[in-house]
């Protein structure tokens, strides 16, 4: 009795000084907006608090697919900050006062935290510190974040299907107004490459990171379709999905997204054809079908019109030999992130008048963090696919899985194959799609770990 007056008491003293902050404030600043506003407060801070996974997939998704670019209206609102700030006080508390997340390691953790940390000491290093600053706190430091948190409270069935669901819903409608975007000729690049919000600076105006953007719900799309035994709706969701998808890629006419989406079906289909020669022969076809519907031969870069080695490859070529001048100069810490496009001049051997970008990931990561962050990078690359792998195969071996466990492993490993693939030529090394998938990763993989322990435990 005495434990349960005490938590009364408390309980009326929070609620008596609420009372007294809201009279105070409204004292103060006496503005009809303060009243709703302040009674809303406590049921906002409840969510905020009960829903931390949806707080951190809600951010991520803003920021990654740029909802509030794709449809201008929300612009003003500051959906992402007020997301960020959501997500980073549901964190601590769960983690620090509640301890309803538990934190654990592994060897792929270390090796993402060696990443982030040679980065952090690129900004230091950086030969143009104040762009790696702006860039690493606006963006990768956010990034850096929600990797650990995606990675540590995506634990439960509801967890991944619901991250499949977003990631896949939130792709579909970019696809649809990159689809009109095309259709009206609104914001197209070289008078065929469709983009969205070009005119408002959006990251989506490149084709190149419109294609990523596109490429990376599309491998959530197809597991949805192709897992047994998956939610009718969810199975529906993936076969209105993956056209709007395909085909918005296919109007970026980016040659790294096309390479993409072909990786993530080839796994796909690699895994069921047996015969091997048909696979290849079939890629072969799919290839060139592909070029040929996506109008590349059209564009103004690196089209049929050009004769010999296209611009757009040759330029590649030359950022590239620039990247590794850089790297060279610069082996332990590159010239720091966001730093490749400003040193472009005084490494670049074929001066055009303008500087370029790297269209590279792999080149864009030796470039900025050195030859000792790509060996890093690379290293870390290849064993989130091995696990990746291992958790498919780990998941057929057991009895009972939920088809939202098997569908998400099966997306993140084949869209961290098409990722690797196009980052041929899409930069991306610094972007949101690796790491999400690396946090999605770790998790399937915990989650596969966890109940292989409990199927041999029983």
């Amino acid at each position: 009795m005495v434990h349960d007056s005490s938590n009364h008491q408390f309980d009326l003293c929070c609620a008596l000084i609420y009372c007294v902050l809201l009279s105070a404030v409204w004292w103060l600043i006496p503005h009809p907006i303060w009243g709703p506003a302040l009674a809303m407060l406590p049921i906002v801070v409840m969510l905020v608090i009960a829903r931390p996974f949806e707080m951190v997939l809600l951010f991520v998704v803003f920021s990654f697919f740029r909802i509030h670019e794709v449809i201008p209206v929300l612009y003003p609102l500051k959906i992402p900050l007020m997301l960020s700030l959501a997500a980073i006080a549901s964190l601590i508390w769960h983690i620090t006062i509640s301890h309803k997340i538990t934190l654990w390691w592994n060897r792929e953790l270390t090796l993402l935290t060696y990443f982030f940390v040679l980065v952090f000491i690129g900004v230091a290093m950086a030969s143009n510190r104040s762009l790696a600053l702006t860039y690493f706190n606006d963006i990768f430091c956010k990034i850096a974040l929600m990797t650990y948190a995606i990675t540590w409270i995506t634990r439960t069935e509801r967890d991944f299907s619901l991250a499949s669901t977003l990631l896949t819903s939130s792709g579909t409608l970019v696809g649809i107004v990159a689809l009109l975007n095309k259709a009206n000729h609104v914001g197209l690049v070289e008078g065929t490459r469709v983009t969205i919000g070009r005119t408002m600076g959006s990251v989506l105006g490149d084709p190149n990171d419109l294609a990523l953007v596109l490429m990376f719900p599309a491998a959530f799309s197809l597991s949805l379709i192709t897992t047994n035994n998956i939610a009718t709706w969810q199975r529906w969701l993936g076969y209105v999905s993956l056209p709007i998808l395909f085909f918005a890629v296919l109007a970026t006419q980016s040659r790294g997204g096309l390479l993409g989406i072909m990786a993530v079906f080839g796994v796909f289909i690699y895994r069921k054809i047996n015969n091997k020669l048909a696979f290849i022969a079939l890629v072969l076809i799919a290839s060139i079908l592909l070029y040929t519907v996506a109008g590349i031969s059209e564009r103004s870069s690196g089209g049929a019109a050009e004769q010999g080695l296209d611009a757009s490859a040759q330029g590649r070529l030359f950022a590239w030999q620039a990247a590794w001048r850089m790297a060279l100069h610069n082996p332990i810490t590159g010239v720091g992130i966001d730093n490749y496009y400003a040193n472009y001049f005084f490494y670049s051997q074929h001066w055009d008048g303008l500087n370029h970008a790297v269209h590279s990931t792999w080149f864009g990561v030796l470039a900025e963090t050195g030859i000792v962050g790509l060996i890093v990078f690379i290293t870390l690359i290849i064993a989130l696919i091995r696990m990746a792998y291992q958790s498919i195969v780990v998941l057929q071996t057991l009895d009972k899985v939920p088809p939202t466990i098997i569908a998400t492993a099966q997306a993140v490993f084949s869209g961290m194959i098409g990722t690797v693939v196009a980052g041929t030529f899409l930069t991306q090394g610094f972007t949101w799609p690796i790491y999400i998938l690396a946090a999605l990763i770790l998790a399937v993989s915990r989650w596969t770990t966890l109940a292989k322990q409990l199927h041999f435990a029983n």
